[in-house]
């Protein structure tokens, strides 16, 4: 399961998944959730309804319950009874509410019957590392409760989470963090379905064919890639590779094969004691300068001094 080219992508962006809290709001409300990079945030409804209004974007979106909606790019939002209600900031409701980390987030007026059940949370990506898949991420993903009811993996999955905050035993937060990165892929793969190839770099990655290239390139990035061999092994013709690599991914597969290695590269520097001619080696040069360029051009440093700046943070 390591090995296909979607989780060796998350393994490279270090993604890890975190649950804030399960909500219980009761009409009137409206929470603004401020703009925080390096994250995909989500809300599942579980009970009730509610509008998600996002920054750049003109109109709300109705969530019913069952419904998902990801933010991939972190932007500010807001969440609310009705559209166009006044917001408080999330912070500002945690403290007037008394949240201290457990049970559920009360807020909001006297209303019972106009309560909505949100659970939330958030995917972080590891500051500094980079992939078109992130790139390519649409400003929200809303998976309607006609895609998520219907699908078993996410309600056992939104039931064993909710089991897990609500009782709130021991290794429980490891368990949440990994069943929301299932939460994450899934709705990937569900969005994938949903809008084909207009999900762009989430279809590549997905697609039977250009996958296998992927994990082959992603599994030995120090090989000696061509346009040829790529497309050999996804089992299209070189044009008809490229092309359509170009199409959904966003780059070509050359640059997205010097991409992938840079990103292996500085995760190395910053991680390991392995001599930079070691690393630069593991990820395909055959010389200290050749890597160098390469790793300057992609991130505007030297990996010397890279690596002395990132030792010195850590």
């Amino acid at each position: 399961m390591e090995n296909d080219a979607l989780s060796q992508i998350l393994n490279a962006l270090q993604m890890r998944g975190t649950v804030y809290f399960h909500t219980d709001f009761s009409s009137p409300w409206g929470v603004e959730v401020p703009n925080y990079s390096n994250v995909a945030r989500f809300h599942m409804v579980m009970r009730g309804s509610c509008f998600v209004a996002i920054a750049g974007l003109s109109d709300p979106i109705h969530l019913s319950t069952g419904d998902l909606v990801v933010i991939p790019h972190g932007v500010s939002h807001v969440l609310s009874d009705i559209p166009e209600r006044e917001a408080d900031e999330l912070d500002f409701v945690l403290s007037r509410s008394g949240y201290d980390g457990t049970g559920a987030l009360v807020y909001g007026g006297e209303d019972e019957f106009g309560s909505c059940k949100l659970f939330c949370g958030h995917f972080e990506f590891e500051e500094g590392v980079t992939h078109p898949l992130l790139a390519g991420l649409p400003e929200v993903i809303h998976l309607p409760n006609t895609q998520t009811m219907n699908a078993d993996w996410l309600d056992s999955v939104i039931r064993f989470v909710s089991s897990e905050v609500l009782g709130e035993k021991a290794g429980a937060g490891a368990i949440v963090h990994r069943l929301t990165e299932i939460i994450f892929i899934q709705t990937v793969r569900a969005f994938v379905d949903l809008v084909g190839d207009q999900a762009g770099s989430l279809a590549g990655v997905l697609d039977p064919k250009l996958s296998r290239s992927l994990n082959a390139v992603h599994s030995n990035p120090e090989d000696n890639w061509t346009v040829q061999s790529m497309a050999a092994i996804a089992g299209m013709s070189r044009t008809v590779f490229a092309e359509r690599f170009n199409a959904l991914i966003g780059m070509t597969p050359h640059n997205y094969v010097t991409h992938w290695r840079m990103q292996l590269a500085h995760r190395q520097l910053a991680k390991s004691s392995e001599t930079i001619i070691d690393i630069a080696e593991a990820v395909g040069y055959g010389s200290e300068a050749a890597f160098t360029r390469a790793f300057k051009k992609q991130f505007n440093v030297t990996p010397g001094i890279f690596r002395r700046e990132a030792k010195s943070i850590s």
